[in-house]
């Protein structure tokens, strides 16, 4: 239904089809942000020119798939630019103390949700709340004096929820409780947020084989500008959890080299198996069709990589770290 009633506001031109062109994008990002667009240390641009060809050539977007992607790289763009013109604005953010942090390092759907939530109970540490990793630099003048973030933390799980009734099921959260920080990596138009959605080929072997000490290095000035924001006067080590720091743990060391990492495991099979589901699910959701047996390959591959990665790191990592599972 509502594909169909995307397509007739479309056609009748009541509304424009949302274009996936990198520079409209940017374009348009730059006028909702208010502000210019940044350079390109970390390679984003790129990284965009890759995901939109891919969402063009190979994702089989139906509307309500295209619109989705927009709005998300939308989103993503928008909060770049506010986050540049609030470092420049602001210089003291990158002297925002990050001390400690615990990284939970594991494959998506090996528990390091629960391990994160399990930390985020003690006082003595911080963590990333869901509304804080999708917003973490939209303006903080809401209605009534109410933060924004969190009022779009929570429209964003109501939408979730409203077209995928499986949520809950696959990533029970509220808009305030402790959450990844994914949404941080979509700053950077980088990490798994997208290919877990869409089939984006190019994008994925572009940021599988990414350097990405320029992705880290925003990531952590995104880290320090939540606890800038926070008004944070003491430094509590931050719990940090990402299922794609398996592929990039050399670059996250370099942004914090005083790291303490916390390995995950759970059975190879058992992993790729509900990751596929989970990516199955999502893709569903915003393609005309969805080839099964490539996804269970792909995730197959995706899993093994990030085993390797892991072991590899493990083995020479000078980090303090402890394995679990």
């Amino acid at each position: 239904m509502i594909n169909f009633m995307l397509e007739s506001a479309w056609q009748r031109g009541w509304a424009a089809r949302p274009s996936l062109d990198p520079e409209h994008l940017i374009s348009k990002a730059a006028v909702r942000a208010r502000a210019d667009p940044d350079g390109d240390a970390s390679g984003w641009r790129h990284r965009l020119a890759m995901l939109c060809d891919d969402l063009e050539q190979h994702a089989k977007l139906t509307s309500l798939g295209r619109t989705l992607a927009y709005g998300q790289i939308m989103s993503a763009l928008t909060a770049r630019f506010r986050a540049y013109a609030l470092w420049q604005a602001h210089p003291q953010i990158k002297y925002q103390p990050i001390k400690d942090p615990i990284v939970i390092v594991g494959q998506m759907r090996s528990g390091t949700t629960r391990m994160q939530r399990l930390l985020a109970c003690d006082p003595r540490l911080t963590y990333t709340r869901f509304y804080e990793s999708w917003n973490p630099v939209a303006s903080m003048n809401g209605w009534a004096g109410l933060d924004r973030r969190k009022i779009k933390g929570w429209l964003g799980l109501a939408c979730a929820r409203l077209l995928n009734p499986r949520f809950d099921a696959i990533h029970p959260t509220t808009w305030h409780a402790p959450d990844e920080e994914i949404g941080l990596h979509n700053l950077s138009i980088f990490g798994s947020a997208f290919e877990a959605q869409w089939r984006v080929p190019n994008y994925t072997a572009v940021v599988e084989n990414d350097d990405s000490t320029g992705v880290y290095h925003e990531f952590r000035l995104l880290l320090q500008t939540l606890a800038w924001l926070r008004r944070d006067k003491e430094a509590r080590p931050w719990v940090l959890k990402v299922p794609q720091f398996t592929q990039d743990l050399p670059a996250l060391l370099k942004a914090f080299p005083d790291a303490r990492l916390i390995f995950l495991h759970r059975d190879v099979g058992t992993v790729t198996a509900s990751s596929a589901s989970l990516v199955y699910n999502q893709m569903t959701l915003q393609s005309h069709s969805v080839d099964p047996h490539w996804v269970g390959e792909e995730w197959s591959r995706k899993v093994r990589l990030r085993e390797e990665r892991m072991a590899t790191m493990r083995g020479k990592a000078s980090a303090p770290h402890l394995s679990v599972g």
